[in-house]
């Protein structure tokens, strides 16, 4: 919002200045798929298999874990709107303050967005919640419904393959809608649905290791990786690669490669498990601490923005550096004194057979 009109090119390489600011939907895409392969990885070992799938208790982890923080950061919007904060305050010609709130808790605010415009960065970033909150919502009932049947399986795949392939043509074709192109359903099922079956062959290779698998799980691992650098700098370099890269962008299969090269990482970290570095730790902690930092960056951003207008001392991308930094602290508190306890208290408690919250499984 408030990064529009400053340049940053004196301070920083185009490459650069394109990856870090012009790559939020590809982390959103990235973000999809890893939810999808997370919740389905973590559903199998909780309940023995998708067909076991308890939908009342499936709810019940998810509500632990979302609502909380997300109940609270609704309470200080609504809080900073009607003290007209600046950067906070929805404006009338958009929506009203009651129905951005519905709207976020019945899971259709990147509807509401698409057919009214952006709401402030604080509530926009809800938008990708109204697409997990519905996979969240049918995925157990899929699950539980479908599987236990003679053909169920075959049955849950065509679904997962029908949404796989609609997800291009629900960007592009279906819609002239610039914010849904970018925030439909859909589109970002799409991702989630390449995540669930990652995670199906997952579990399938898991139980049938072989000498074959492990020697090409590095070039899986390899070829994602490079594949995911390229669909983030192509827009810059790449030049040779022009004709098909504008290919992928006018169809929109850029943003189907994207979770496909993030599925491949994900399948070969979790076959061939190597030790975390000291190098890769901070990774790791903002991947354990993605929820309440997503939900709380853009305090950081839009206040820190504000102060740097204001002031105009300093590099522009050291004050960048330090906001990105500062969304760490604030991530770790909403962790720690809202997300956390109440995720603990609220999620289901013994004998049901729920995996201990450890860092590794806090999805």
């Amino acid at each position: 919002m408030y990064f529009a009109h400053i340049t940053l090119a004196p301070n920083l390489p185009h490459w650069l200045s394109y990856a870090l600011f012009r790559n939020g939907n590809n982390g959103v895409t990235v973000f999809f798929a890893i939810s999808g392969f997370l919740i389905t990885l973590t559903s199998i070992r909780r309940f023995g298999s998708l067909a076991a799938m308890r939908p009342l208790v499936f709810y019940r982890i998810r509500f632990a874990r979302i609502a909380p923080l997300l109940l609270t950061l609704l309470a200080i919007l609504s809080i900073l709107h009607l003290t007209h904060a600046e950067g906070f305050r929805i404006p009338l010609r958009t929506t009203t303050l009651p129905r951005a709130l519905f709207s976020a808790l019945t899971f259709h605010l990147n509807w509401l967005e698409a057919a009214h415009g952006y709401l402030p960065a604080n509530w926009d970033v809800l938008w990708s919640l109204s697409v997990e909150e519905m996979f969240y919502l049918f995925f157990p009932l899929l699950c539980a419904v479908v599987l236990p049947h003679r053909h169920g399986l075959k049955v849950f795949l065509a679904v997962l393959l029908a949404f796989i392939v609609m997800g291009p043509f629900s960007r592009t074709l279906w819609t002239t809608n610039d914010i849904w192109r970018e925030k439909t359903y859909l589109g970002g099922m799409n991702a989630i649905a390449l995540g669930v079956l990652t995670a199906l062959l997952t579990a399938h290779l898991a139980k049938r290791p072989s000498a074959r698998l492990t020697r090409l799980l590095l070039p899986i691992q390899i070829a994602g990786s490079v594949l995911i650098l390229l669909i983030a700098l192509w827009p810059t370099y790449w030049h040779w690669l022009r004709p098909t890269l504008r290919f992928l962008a006018r169809t929109d299969l850029d943003d189907t490669l994207l979770p496909i090269a993030t599925c491949m990482v994900m399948l070969a970290s979790v076959l061939r498990p190597r030790p975390g570095s000291r190098w890769t730790a901070p990774i790791r902690w903002f991947g354990r601490h993605s929820y309440e930092v997503y939900l709380t960056h853009e305090f950081v951003v839009v206040w820190g923005t504000a102060l740097y207008l204001k002031l105009r001392r300093g590099p522009t991308s050291l004050w960048v550096i330090a906001l990105v930094l500062l969304t760490a602290p604030l991530g770790a508190l909403a962790a720690r004194l809202i997300a956390d306890p109440l995720n603990r208290r609220l999620r289901p408690q013994p004998p049901t057979p729920v995996e201990p919250l450890t860092p590794s499984n806090r999805l």
